[in-house]
């Protein structure tokens, strides 16, 4: 149990990153506004307590390795490394620029930080996986952390890689879902419904655990429950909320990729201050 002043500087975190969300988004652009902010509390957890990395030294052997999956919400993960200290914070403003090295998706070639490049959805598992084996083969003990959207559920890839991991009883890997129930164009329960995901990844052989995805105490205590699995990976699904701290975008399907006003701008910026 971490103490009030440890949870409230992780929620001061999350809310700079937030911010920093709109602030690269700006006026009259689209950008992946609602699944950046629905994972804010999860990647302030990981970054800013609970991972093992040097910002100056990337290729540090003995490091946690993070990879977000929904590579479209790489506005955040830029948001982290920043605050982090991988990159100057100017360096944001720069983002989706031709020969910025922050692009619309994550790109290990160019960004400090990030482990590979993802986005195509279904496959930040699978590389999570092989990153994990890799760690057990060199005797490396350190995690690999992986947070996919519940819409990416639908991709069979997906389901290949959690039959290996338990296979291959793989406790190295931790899988995070940032369950907002909403993707692109409508809920993920229109699109495909997927049933029990508690269930389903049970059934797959992983421990599970279900936690408020904006609980940062929840979020701490589960990163820490995973910690102490043995023989076989973890999954957390995180009850989330899209578009979480901007009440104007909370469980807006539009917000998946919104466009801000100067008006709604400002707004988002007041109620994240």
């Amino acid at each position: 149990m971490e103490d009030a002043a440890e949870i409230n500087r992780l929620n001061s975190i999350a809310r700079t990153l937030r911010r920093h969300v709109v602030e690269i988004v700006g006026i009259g652009l689209a950008g992946h506004i609602g699944g950046s902010c629905s994972s804010a509390d999860i990647v302030t957890a990981l970054y800013f307590s609970k991972m093992h990395y040097d910002p100056k030294n990337i290729h540090l052997a003995d490091r946690d390795r993070f990879l977000l999956s929904k590579g479209h919400a790489a506005i955040l993960q830029y948001a982290a490394l920043a605050e982090a200290g991988f990159f100057d914070k100017e360096i944001l403003k720069t983002t989706k620029r031709l020969d910025s090295i922050l692009q619309g998706h994550p790109d290990y070639r160019r960004t400090p930080g990030v482990e590979a490049n993802t986005g195509s959805l279904g496959q930040g598992l699978s590389i999570g996986l092989g990153m994990a084996l890799g760690l057990r083969l060199d005797g490396i003990n350190r995690k690999v952390y992986v947070i996919m959207g519940d819409g990416e559920q639908s991709e069979g890839q997906v389901w290949e890689a959690a039959m290996a991991a338990a296979n291959y009883r793989v406790d190295n890997l931790v899988a995070i879902l940032d369950r907002n129930r909403l993707q692109a164009t409508d809920t993920v329960i229109k699109v495909m419904d997927s049933g029990s995901l508690f269930e389903k990844w049970q059934a797959f052989g992983w421990h599970v655990l279900e936690i408020d995805g904006h609980d940062m105490q929840q979020i701490l205590d589960a990163l820490d429950e995973a910690d102490g699995i043995k023989g076989k990976p973890a999954m957390i699904i995180a009850n989330t909320i899209k578009g979480k701290g901007i009440s104007f975008a909370e469980n807006v399907v539009s917000f998946h990729n919104g466009v801000l006003t100067q008006e709604t701008y400002n707004r988002a910026l007041s109620e994240l201050a």
